[in-house]
């Protein structure tokens, strides 16, 4: 057999390997388009309602980083039944819910007219009060029930403290429970919604009035 001949086996079989590969990488790649895509949602929509406040001067608080429950912080939407605890499927929310929840934090005392207001922490000097949240329940609790409509309980610890010598000023338990419409996603997010608004405007309040301490 001639040298050329000796090489053509050769240069068939890797024809034919790549021509595998190429198959192969075109079949996992074709895979990928044919899923569908989770729906996005998010919260922190509706309107934060606080009733006036005592009048005086206004004070300005300074907003230390909320922590979050670490099983619901992210963009997937957690519920719990009788202790057993799952996602909900092709649902996200459109960021992580730590990062929504913090926006939602900032729109409520933005928009409100009470005495406190927040600062950056680029304004630390300046800050009368700190302020730090911790989210200790944010889900969709099924609490009769896989198949029933769930109930969003959303359980949020704040602490005051005086930002000169960091003396504790107040320590308080919020909560709020909404039992959505029906056990579809589109039911539970502004179940979901409802239930930050109600706990926001209870520690917008809660600060509003708690304000008077630092003059003492």
């Amino acid at each position: 057999m001639s040298p050329m001949n000796r090489k053509a086996p050769r240069r068939v079989a890797k024809v034919v390997a790549a021509t595998a590969l190429a198959l192969s990488l075109s079949a996992c790649i074709s895979v990928f388009p044919e899923s569908e895509p989770a729906t996005l949602y998010r919260f922190g929509q509706a309107d934060v309602g606080v009733p006036k406040g005592p009048k005086g001067a206004v004070f300005s608080v300074l907003k230390a980083p909320t922590t979050f429950t670490r099983a619901s912080a992210g963009d997937r939407l957690l519920t719990s039944t009788r202790g057993e605890v799952a996602y909900i499927a092709d649902a996200r929310w459109v960021s992580p819910a730590f990062v929504l929840f913090e926006e939602a934090v900032a729109s409520a005392f933005q928009t409100d007219q009470g005495r406190a207001r927040l600062i950056g922490r680029g304004e630390i000097a300046k800050a009368d009060l700190v302020l730090r949240l911790e989210v200790q329940t944010f889900e969709a609790q099924y609490v009769n029930g896989p198949k029933s409509a769930p109930e969003v309980v959303v359980r949020v610890r704040g602490v005051l403290n005086r930002n000169q010598d960091r003396t504790l000023v107040s320590d308080q338990v919020f909560e709020a429970r909404v039992k959505a419409d029906d056990n579809r996603v589109s039911a539970i997010v502004p179940a979901y919604d409802q239930a930050v608004a109600q706990v926001l405007g209870e520690v917008v309040t809660w600060v509003n009035a708690t304000g008077p301490a630092i003059q003492n």
